[in-house]
């Protein structure tokens, strides 16, 4: 039971997060459009992106939401019923959790997604703190597997010596 409680208590406090700063961005940083973060490197603008990243699938809300809907539940599903031995794992899923969970409530609240962070370094899209966590999990994930894979293979070869 306390596995469940903690994993809702983190996906309830970066959600929060994620939504606190759009809060924020829609009433402080739309009315100026663009302010420096750090100069030269990264600014905090205003986009409102209706597709998912580098506005891919743009003006296509419901197959985003029908899709994103049924890759978290799927996500939810293994998070809460077969990660509790891997702080890894439910790091990463927990992580690709909440920001598809953030994205999908400004998707099917507005019709789009709030970015502002916006990398001045390179040509890249405009981002926000629930694609970076998406990202980050996934990033997580790969490197859970590697290792599993990793161990899996130290393991098979205990075995045939």
């Amino acid at each position: 039971m306390l596995y469940i409680i903690t994993n809702l208590a983190v996906l309830a406090v970066l959600v929060g997060v994620d939504q606190l700063i759009k809060v924020w961005a829609v009433q402080v940083l739309a009315p100026v459009q663009a302010m420096p973060l750090i100069p030269h490197v990264v600014e905090l603008r205003f986009y409102l992106n209706d597709g998912m990243a580098f506005s891919m699938l743009s003006g296509k809300q419901f197959f985003l939401i029908v899709v994103t809907s049924i890759a978290l539940l799927v996500v939810a599903y293994v998070l809460f019923t077969r990660c509790k031995n891997s702080l890894l794992l439910r790091s990463s899923l927990l992580l690709i959790l909440s920001g598809g969970i953030g994205n999908l409530i400004d998707r099917v609240l507005n019709g789009c997604v709030v970015d502002y962070i916006n990398p001045l370094f390179m040509n890249f899209a405009v981002f926000n703190f629930a694609d970076i966590c998406v990202c980050v999990g996934a990033a997580l994930l790969v490197l859970y597997v590697l290792l599993s894979d990793s161990e899996e293979k130290k393991t098979n070869e205990k075995d045939t010596k």
